[in-house]
């Protein structure tokens, strides 16, 4: 039988639950313990698909093509094993296979509450994840207090009552604050969310405090007086230049093996080599290089959370520190901000605003020989930039932005057309690309056939294929099964590539994706070219 943790959160919101739950993961998995994560969110919505990113941050798309919370890509990177549709649950989820099941007549003669019915699919939910596995992390989004959490934390109450203290044990994450007046880290705000947490019928068995200093031993005393958890089980995390290196400093204060403890498990000696080399790495790099993202959800850093953490990857694999630079594609000087970058990646988006400077930014590094590298949207940007620019296909366009455009470089195909429901509708999930060899992404991959996941609904349209081809637009990657356009390449430039999927999604911190190594590697080598 799997045994559970689940971690909670108390006094603010973006405490980094998700590191957290995403740390421990990594400290257990290095023990040779399977482990899997279910992230737990309160929103009605079904699934973030049709959230704005300024609200939820990025869409996180798994290989089976669920589109889910941004957590589940933390997920991913620390434990290195794909998640699926069933490590992420929302409250939307919940109660449409409930309201389903009751329409289909299924709770005759019941009365449908949320105890009973809600909190057993949670559970359900939650044991569906855990089969196979030692340990199951669950993740509750919100925090304590909040009125949409209280199903799921009423949900897990149960689980740690049904399995027994031996088998289940609460994390809760909270925050010590640090108050400047009286010069004192203040931990009222953590007694107050534990006494919240306790009311509801669950006792934390380890809290995690988010602070920006050293916690004293004093303190931690306080905190194991007043929140009944022992001193050796309140582990302080501060704030650290990268979210790689939280795993190392929860082990240096014995939290795998308090967990280990708490659970009556015997695990394997720890193997943490690869992080801590990973870690040194990055915290004294050889060289750096700056990218810049020119999109339009600058303002909401989680909306490129993958690609970040993708360039980032790609920096380790070369030892280098890569430094991000957000372009706001609705400023006008947007040419201006790109003019000392040493890389352009263009990201996916939705919707006509910024199009047309996410076009000229393609336009800059095309011209420039700047590395370029577009994403979905950003490859779509290119195929037009490219169309318009050199095959003199005056105001060519994607029908996406403008559907009498003359020139529909980019469109629709007619399944999509005939979808009137938004939720999951698109090309989601893994699809095998083929690609041409003598190309640069064949060289990156080191094979012809590679698999990439999918989030959109607009294709390079083939009627203008052989005429952008004529010209230098190298069709290097293709679904065959449809003729679809996966990947283009620029002829002579030192790296010019666009690509119809999310590549950031596979990228894992000690396995960076192959064509974000690339990239990186040659921005570095537009830097030493141009210094």
């Amino acid at each position: 039988m799997a045994k559970f943790i689940f971690v909670t959160g108390g006094v603010v919101s973006s405490l980094g639950k998700g590191i957290t739950a995403s740390s421990i993961g990594a400290l257990l998995k290095a023990r040779n313990l399977k482990v899997t994560m279910i992230k737990l969110d309160p929103y009605l919505n079904v699934d973030p698909g049709t959230m704005s990113p300024y609200q939820h941050g990025e869409v996180f798309v798994t290989a089976d093509g669920a589109e889910t919370d941004l957590d589940l890509g933390h997920y991913e990177r620390f434990l290195d094993q794909d998640m699926t549709r069933f490590n992420n649950c929302t409250t939307g989820q919940v109660y449409d296979t409930i309201i389903a099941r009751e329409r289909k007549g299924e709770f005759l003669g019941k009365t449908v509450q949320v105890i009973p019915h809600v909190t057993d699919e949670i559970k359900k939910r939650i044991r569906l994840v855990a089969e196979g596995n030692h340990i199951v992390i669950v993740e509750v989004g919100g925090t304590v207090g909040d009125i949409e959490s209280l199903p799921f934390l009423e949900a897990i109450r149960q689980i740690g009552q049904e399995v027994g203290r031996d088998n289940a044990l609460f994390v809760h994450v909270t925050l010590v604050p640090y108050i400047k007046a009286s010069e004192e880290l203040k931990t009222k705000p953590t007694q107050h969310s534990v006494g919240k947490l306790r009311e509801i019928g669950i006792d934390p068995s380890i809290l995690v405090c988010r602070t920006d200093r050293e916690l004293s031993s004093e303190l931690k005393d306080k905190l194991a007086l007043f929140c009944s958890v022992p001193a050796e089980a309140i582990i302080e995390a501060q704030d650290v230049k990268s979210i790689y290196e939280v795993p190392l400093m929860f082990h240096r204060q014995g939290l795998d093996e308090q967990i280990l403890m708490l659970l009556r498990m015997r695990a394997s000696s720890r193997e943490l080599d690869r992080w801590r080399k990973l870690v040194e790495n990055i915290n004294s790099p050889a060289a750096s290089v700056t990218i810049a993202i020119a999109g339009k959800y600058v303002g909401v850093k989680d909306a490129y959370k993958s690609i970040a953490e993708a360039l980032l990857h790609g920096g380790f694999a070369h030892n280098a520190r890569v430094e991000i630079r957000y372009v706001d594609v609705d400023n006008p000087n947007v040419e201006e901000m790109l003019a000392d970058v040493h890389g352009i990646l263009i990201p996916g988006g939705f919707g006509e605003r910024g199009i047309e400077n996410k076009i000229k930014a393609a336009r800059v590094a095309r011209e420039r020989g700047i590395p370029f590298f577009g994403i979905c949207l950003g490859m779509q940007c290119a195929v037009i930039e490219f169309a318009r620019n050199v095959a003199g296909m005056k105001n060519a366009n994607s029908t996406e932005f403008d559907k009498k455009t003359r020139y529909p470089v980019i469109s629709m195909l007619e399944e999509q057309r005939r979808i009137t429901n938004l939720g999951g509708t698109m090309r989601l999930g893994i699809y095998p690309c083929h690609l041409k060899k003598n190309s640069k992404v064949f060289g990156l991959y080191g094979k012809n056939k590679v698999f990439e996941r999918h989030r959109h609904r607009y294709e390079f349209n083939n009627k203008y294929r052989k005429k952008l081809i004529k010209l230098g637009l190298q069709v290097v990657g293709e679904y065959l099964p449809q003729k679809l356009v996966e990947i283009v390449e620029l002829k002579n430039h030192p790296f010019f590539v666009g690509v119809q999927f999310h590549p950031e999604f596979q990228s894992r911190p000690l396995r960076a994706q192959p064509i974000f190594q690339g990239f990186i590697s040659a921005a570095l080598a537009y830097r030493a070219k141009s210094a």
